[in-house]
This record gives C-alpha cells, sequence and structure tokens, in this order.
C-alpha cells in the first residue's frame, strides 16, 4: 500500500526517475496505472531485489546509484509474524540489515528512510501518552520486535559509518489499497461485500478495545517525502502519526455509520485475536514537525470513505467475489 502511494506522490511532485523492487511473484494491482501509462515509462522503473539475498540488493544498487531510498519493505502483519516468527525476523531485521550493508558497499553517500514502527512501544501505560521518541520500547508481536531490530540497525549505520539514514515509528495509517488482513480495511471490505451481497449481513472482528491514532496513508507518503527533502537530519529518528485518536471498535461503528447495508452483526472470531496487543498508540509528533514543518491535513472521514469505495471499486471491477 505504501510503497504505491510514495510512487504516485513522487510521480507527480518531483522530476525524479523513481525505482522500485520487485520479486518475481511481486503483485503489480497497487502500481497498474504508471505500468499501463505511456508516460511513465522513462521514468518509472522496477528491478529485481529480495530483502532475503544480499546478491541481488547488491545488483540492484549498482545498477540504480540512488540519490535517495526509501527502505518501507517488510512482513508487516502484527498477526502473521505469531505464526512465522522466523520469516518476520529474517525478512525485517536481516534484511535492513543486508540492505544498509549495500547500500554502504555501493552508494554510501545516498539519503535513507528507514522505516520501523510505532508497534516498537508495545503495551504502553496512559501516563506515558502521547508516546514520544525516548518511550521505553515494549514490543508484544515478533512483528514488533522485528521492527526494534529495523530501528536500531538503521541508527547503528548512522552512527558506526557517518551514513545519511533516517527512520522513522509511524504510527496507524491506512487509507485506498490497505490490505486485508488489517483490521479497518477488513472491515470495510466486509461492509463492501454484505452491500453487495456477497456475504451474509455478519462482519467477523478482533480486539475492538485497542486505541490508535489514525492518519491517511497519503499523509504519510508526503511525510516521508519530507523527512529526505526538508533540511534532513542524519541519524535522527521520529514517531509519526495522525491526529484522530479512536478504538478500533470507533473505526468500525464510523464505517458502519456510512454504510447503505443495515441490520449487520457484529460477531468475535478468535482467529484474529492477537496473543498480545499493542492497545494505546497514540504518537507525540512535536519533533518531526519542528524539523520539517509537516503535519496531517486528510480528515479522518475522508480516510475511511476513501477505504471503503476501493473495496466497493474491487467489486463493481470484478475483482471479488464470495469468500471470506
Amino acid at each position: 500500500m505504501v510503497g504505491s502511494h510514495l510512487l504516485d506522490y513522487l510521480f507527480e511532485n518531483t522530476d525524479w526517475e523513481i525505482f522500485g523492487l520487485v520479486r518475481w511473484r511481486s503483485p503489480m494491482n497497487n502500481i497498474k496505472g504508471h505500468i499501463q501509462n505511456i508516460n511513465s515509462k522513462n521514468r518509472v522503473n522496477l528491478v529485481y531485489g529480495d530483502l532475503r539475498d544480499s546478491i541481488s540488493l547488491l545488483s540492484a544498487l549498482k545498477q540504480i546509484r540512488p540519490d535517495y531510498i526509501f527502505h518501507l519493505a517488510s512482513q508487516s502483519n502484527p498477526s502473521t509474524s505469531y505464526g512465522s516468527p522466523l520469516e518476520t525476523l529474517d525478512t525485517n531485521v536481516l534484511g535492513t540489515e543486508r540492505l544498509l550493508w549495500a547500500a554502504r558497499e555501493t552508494v554510501p553517500d545516498s539519503l535513507i528512510h528507514v522505516c520501523a514502527s510505532s508497534e516498537i512501544f508495545g503495551r504502553t501505560t496512559a501516563d506515558k501518552l502521547p508516546i514520544g521518541e525516548e518511550c521505553s520500547l515494549n514490543p508484544v508481536s515478533p512483528y514488533a520486535i522485528s521492527k526494534v531490530g529495523t530501528d536500531l540497525i538503521g541508527r547503528y549505520y548512522a552512527d558506526a559509518y557517518g551514513m545519511k539514514i533516517l527512520t522513522t515509528r509511524m504510527f496507524s495509517h491506512t487509507g485506498p489499497r490497505r490490505g486485508d488482513v488489517f483490521a479497518e480495511s477488513s472491515f470495510a471490505k466486509q461492509i463492501a461485500m454484505i452491500e453487495a451481497e456477497l456475504l451474509n449481513p455478519v462482519i467477523y472482528v478482533g480486539n475492538l478495545d485497542s486505541v490508535r491514532t489514525w492518519a491517511d496513508v497519503r499523509d504519510t507518503v508526503r511525510a516521508y517525502y519530507l523527512l529526505l527533502t526538508k533540511n534532513p537530519q542524519a541519524g535522527e529518528y521520529y514517531n509519526i502519526g495522525g491526529r484522530y485518536t479512536c478504538t478500533v471498535g470507533d473505526v468500525l461503528k464510523h464505517l458502519l455509520s456510512i454504510s447503505s447495508a443495515k441490520d449487520i452483526k457484529i460477531e468475535v472470531d478468535k482467529q484474529r485475536l492477537r496473543p498480545l496487543d499493542a492497545d494505546l498508540q497514540v504518537p507525540n509528533m512535536e519533533k518531526f514537525q519542528s524539523h520539517t514543518g509537516w503535519k496531517p491535513i486528510i480528515p479522518f472521514e475522508k480516510t475511511m470513505l476513501d477505504l471503503l469505495d476501493y473495496w466497493r471499486d474491487r467489486i463493481r471491477n470484478g475483482e471479488l467475489f464470495l469468500n471470506r
């Protein structure tokens, strides 16, 4: 999701030549507009690269010689990480090590964004809100643990080798193209399918009590662009997020309020419950805002409507069929 929106932003707001790493099985749905658009061909390029293959990363960076690197790739689903902890740790921790090693060998002067996660803070007590950069780390999933490693490896390369690396801990962000393994997108997908009479009027949920601060993915990628282009502070690390704070249950209520479907039942699906959950995620963004001037501008209501419309459009285009 995020990489495709970053591509959109860079294509529309810069004259950069843009490269993206792909694997042979990488889905292209989120960037198909750029692939099909003849005007993109001279600026948008796809190169093979895999975070679990050092040689492929070294080869890609030798070919591209980038001025900027946005390291967004990861196994990004906390729930999946419980069942696949080794894959998660290999991709996210060792993958970051492999990428930064390859960058050190080929483009040591490039500006690099390492994307960690607010999940590194895990279970935080109310007295520590809003969460600042120096809040203690308490990861509660293999994914969160892997992002602690991602965060620390980025800062290590900056300190040890003088590389121009900046690290972000982005709090909850969503919008069109969000994968359906994430709660709010799962809700929107189920609602859209119920509206289209592809599902019975029942929505399956996990933990609805977790408190999150929500940002729009399109605000997020603008923040990432400013991170590397507006007075970049090499070696720094930032908490970034939106302004709208509510529970996951409140997100579901809002999506239901803008749906044409009525009399929908809510049922807890035990498979959607995590063994542990980061239940208080509210960011302090003063440091990042003071360095860049960035602030979120897209309202929560637009984010949710656009997310729901994304799934409605996929149904209209015949991309979704009856399934759970």
